[in-house]
């Protein structure tokens, strides 16, 4: 972390690569628990520990990215790589139909890795509650920071996953084996807020250390808790109401951060999204990572680092995570400068003639357009790995340069020390807008959307060629008052979170919270197989691919105390 010593306690890991398909397997050089940390320094290592850990993912066992499990599984983007063979998992999961609760390598690997992230914690707040304040003077924060911490990678579990046994630090490890994960989904909702709520309760709303979690970040974390608790869903995961009350507490919520004005938009979208305006205005909570720290690799985010342009000479690997032509098409606009939200799909875009949203160019690499800003070396055909399958577009937001600080090549593999930002401002503004609208006041929506719009077309300063041009037409205007029906906002809302977020993993979950993950889905599949003829037996089904298998691995460990989601 960036702001915090982390030398305290140091897990070395070591990444052997031979293939994509290879697991990534780490040794940590010792392991401590809380019986030998008695001092106050040494359990603020263990705090310290306990946010390293909600980046301790992998490439095949992601916990913070989402571009496999919320991208990919989503109309936004391809697998990419090459071919379906290449890192097959993820296939079975953009196919939805081959998924099984034994794909070890994702759906059993980030399982155990988000438990060993909610281990950390709890094994520091039994360290903490062993010293009393006056010992230790920041112990009610760092219990605070603690259930935050908890609290996030509960929330990565539930969304993952919806069946989950959650437990906290006050019970033994014989007693976490009896705790099943067959709790109603309200109950289990509750307790993941409960963790918010105490961190309301006891963080301030500054912090000296920027990355350390703040009385804002757990507010914005709890509104996003209690948006997800409001579309109540039923055992096969259909919504079957959406509560008002809930949508009200997420209303109160968003403004408290809001207000505060401790956080706002960034001028240009980009900055969310380079290693030199990392922790800027817009960012509430980020995991943190580092490079030429003094250690002997830094502290990178590698689960991103199979989506490099696989033929640039500066990268050479993987060309993972190529962006879907519906989604290309979503960013197309109409004379107004608004989405073409009927049409958008019923052709491929013409990128030459039509106008688009900016932020396609902050989102796609594109033949002949700068990658990443880099007009110097514009993105080309060449670069794409298996174009005969996956076509010619690239992902690009959470790519950074070769020529960047905080690039690091490892093997084949590259790693970023770019920050992770788990909670950002735009997020905030569009979870009070979709209040608004769910509870039929739309027009306190129409401003909060068009400020992300208004953003969205400054932000075009970094996207010339190296002639002073620009590779697209761009034209994104705010909507107007006069067509601002609830069902209008609705669509709009719905199509704005896609395009702020496209690529970022948010939109598998929105359309499972929204309970149109299979119309929406399939409607897409019947179109891309034409196109993409790889997905030509992919299936979304209701009540069944909303939501990953419970890993069998764990229902055999358990003896079958885990119970299996439907449809497995």
């Amino acid at each position: 972390m960036k702001n915090i010593i982390v030398s305290t306690i140091i897990v070395s890991s070591l990444f052997l690569f031979g293939s994509c398909q290879d697991e990534l397997n780490y040794t940590p050089t010792g392991v401590l628990s809380s019986s030998d940390l008695t001092s106050p320094a040494a359990i603020d290592g263990l705090v310290t520990s306990a946010y390293a850990a909600i980046g301790n993912g992998d490439m095949i066992g992601p916990i913070y990215s989402d571009w496999v499990y919320g991208s990919v599984r989503s109309d936004d983007a391809y697998k990419g790589g090459g071919g379906t063979g290449d890192v097959g998992e993820i296939d079975a999961l953009e196919h939805y139909n081959l998924t099984t609760p034994t794909l070890g390598a994702f759906v059993t690997r980030s399982w155990q890795n988000l438990f060993k992230s909610i281990s950390r914690c709890n094994v520091a707040l039994r360290a903490v509650n062993t010293l009393d304040e006056a010992k230790y003077p920041s112990k009610k924060i760092r219990l605070a920071e603690l259930r935050f911490l908890r609290g996030h990678s509960y929330f990565v579990m539930k969304r993952l996953y919806k069946n989950i046994p959650i437990f906290d630090e006050t019970i033994s490890d014989e007693e976490i084996l009896k705790v099943s994960n067959t709790i109603s989904n309200d109950e289990s909702w509750n307790k993941i807020a409960a963790d918010f709520q105490f961190a309301i309760d006891n963080l301030p709303t500054t912090q000296q250390e920027v990355a350390r979690a703040n009385k804002l970040a757990a507010q914005a974390y709890l509104a996003k808790v209690r948006l997800y608790q409001a579309y109540e869903q039923d055992a096969t995961h259909k919504v079957v109401n959406i509560n008002k009350t809930r949508l009200q507490e997420v209303v109160s919520l968003t403004q408290a951060v809001i207000s505060s004005g401790k956080y706002r938009l960034s001028s240009d979208i980009a900055d969310n999204f380079l290693q030199e305006t990392e922790n800027g205005p817009e960012s509430i909570f980020a995991i943190q990572f580092t490079v030429n720290d003094g250690t002997t690799a830094g502290r990178m985010s590698y689960e991103d680092g199979l989506n490099y342009p696989h033929g640039a000479p500066q990268y050479g690997c993987c060309g993972f995570h190529a962006a879907s032509q519906n989604l290309v098409n979503a960013h197309t606009t109409d004379i107004d400068g608004l989405p073409n939200f009927e049409t958008f799909n019923e052709s491929n875009a013409n990128l030459n003639t039509q106008t688009v949203d900016p932020r396609l160019d902050h989102t796609v690499g594109i033949d002949g357009h700068p990658y990443k800003y880099d007009n110097s070396k514009p993105f080309n055909n060449s670069w794409v790995r298996d174009a005969g399958v996956y076509g010619n577009f690239h992902t690009m937001r959470f790519q950074q340069l070769a020529s960047s600080s905080s690039y690091f090549k490892l093997g084949p593999f590259m790693g970023t020390a770019k920050n992770y930002d788990i909670l950002r401002f735009d997020d905030v503004l569009l979870m009070q807008a979709e209040a608004y609208i769910q509870l039929g006041q739309q027009e306190k929506a129409l401003d909060i959307i068009n400020q992300i719009r208004n953003r969205a077309a400054a932000s075009t300063g970094r996207l010339k060629k190296a002639d002073g041009t620009f590779a697209s037409k761009y034209n994104v205007k705010p909507y107007s008052s006069t067509t601002w029906t609830q069902n209008f906002a609705w669509k709009a809302l719905m199509w704005e979170r896609r395009i702020e977020f496209a690529t970022e993993g948010s939109r598998f979950f929105d359309l499972v919270r929204w309970g149109i993950a299979e119309q929406t889905l399939n409607e897409y599949i019947s179109k891309e197989k034409v196109r993409r003829p790889y997905l030509a037996t992919a299936k979304f089904t209701a009540g069944r691919d909303e939501y990953l298998p419970i890993p069998q691995a764990e229902i055999t460990f358990t003896n079958g105390l885990y119970k299996q989601n439907p449809g497995f």
